[in-house]
């Protein structure tokens, strides 16, 4: 059910963001380059092909044909996989591209669909054996396929994976299951904050937009260990719209957050400089074998990789950087290589932004793993709501 335009739309990845450090977010709307992952990448080819496969007409074939589904899988992924390659291949900030990880996206579009046979409650078979009748009783419990919602005021938005009927032993519906599917790393006991919002956002969306509902739940399955997750508690749309209200874009940066679980993974580093100015005063650590560092390069052997770096000292808060006395050298190798000899071959010769580097002592290592990009913090806004 869709609502009215509004100026900003809150979802349930937004609101996260905001949560996690309110820089973060603003930075996320500034049209930086986008950065692709593997494990997004993998985790758009699973959702994709389980979307497809959900929506294949088998209506017009017989219902006690077996052997069809492997098959069908097979394609179905194959052919989304292609495309997230290409899309990744395309993005310029990007790592290499590992094709043999198309065995675990092939698990995890497995697992999905074993968690759906669980659901309607379909005796358990090998996929050779699944017949077409089959097939058309677990679509007969999908009551939406990759679906959107978004309120009347137009303020909120969310995409479900799948919406289901939930059955009793006996095979009657009992309610709805708002189920979002997960193809990372299953927690070790109970969902994390993040996870639990977001469902109970969908839960909550779905019920606001919805005139006629019976019981519903909200659950995380999780593809790689075949596990369904709950996620219980109150309404979450009252603090969404505060949030909101909080997340309208102004022209100067909203206040970072700087901290290990915010700051580890965060694609935005080289336009921020909260995360440096708290490693410069000790509020990140810089012990890990893989860090961050804003550095000078010194010198840079094309012949060997072998390169010498200064690190650069945060001058205030704004993301100005002078010399320090720090050096240490380097080898850079396969992407990180080919992204140092452009900025190089471009004339540059500002500071620079070195992302996930390994550390041996001192001497760092970049490679395919590594990003390398000119360090550029952001001010003032590209685009104000």
């Amino acid at each position: 059910m869709e609502g009215t335009l509004s100026s900003h739309q809150l979802s349930p990845s937004s609101w996260n963001r905001f949560e996690e450090c309110p820089r973060k977010y603003w930075l996320s709307r500034q049209r930086l380059p986008r950065k692709a992952s593997l494990p997004a990448s993998m985790g758009n080819a699973i959702h994709n092909s389980v979307e497809e496969i959900c929506n294949l007409d088998v209506s017009n074939r017989d219902d006690s044909e077996t052997g069809w589904l492997s098959k069908s899988m097979k394609e179905i992924l194959d052919k989304h996989w292609e495309i997230e390659k290409k899309i990744f291949l395309e993005t310029p900030r990007r790592p290499r591209w590992k094709p043999h990880l198309i065995s675990k996206a092939r698990e995890g579009f497995i697992g999905a669909l074993n968690i759906l046979f669980i659901k309607s409650k379909q005796s358990e078979k090998k996929f050779s054996e699944v017949s077409v009748g089959d097939w058309k009783n677990i679509q007969s419990i999908l009551l939406l396929n990759e679906g959107t919602l978004v309120s009347e005021d137009g303020k909120l938005i969310g995409r479900l994976d799948l919406l289901v009927n939930d059955l009793d032993n006996n095979g009657q519906s009992k309610g709805w299951i708002v189920a979002d599917l997960k193809t990372g790393k299953p927690p070790q006991k109970d969902l994390n904050e993040r996870v639990i919002r977001q469902l109970l956002f969908y839960r909550d969306l779905l019920k606001e937009t919805t005139d006629d509902y019976p019981l519903v739940i909200a659950e995380g399955w999780y593809s790689s260990n075949q596990e369904v997750y709950p996620a219980i508690g109150e309404s979450v749309l009252i603090d969404a719209r505060k949030a909101w209200e909080k997340m309208k874009l102004t022209s100067e940066p909203f206040i970072g957050t700087p901290n290990f679980q915010s700051c580890k993974f965060c694609e935005y580093k080289a336009w921020c400089p909260d995360w440096w100015v708290a490693r410069s005063e000790g509020v990140l650590s810089e012990s890990d074998m893989f860090r961050d560092e804003v550095v000078r390069l010194i010198r840079f052997d094309e012949t060997s990789g072998a390169a010498l770096f200064e690190r650069q000292s945060p001058l205030g808060k704004d993301g100005e950087v002078i010399e320090s006395e720090i050096r240490f050298g380097g080898f850079v190798k396969d992407r990180a290589f080919e992204q140092i000899s452009e900025l190089i071959s471009s004339g540059y010769k500002g500071p620079i932004f070195l992302g996930s580097i390994r550390a041996e002592g001192k001497i760092i290592h970049l490679g395919d793993w590594s990003e390398i990009l000119r360090w550029s913090p952001l001010l003032k806004s590209i685009r104000v709501n």
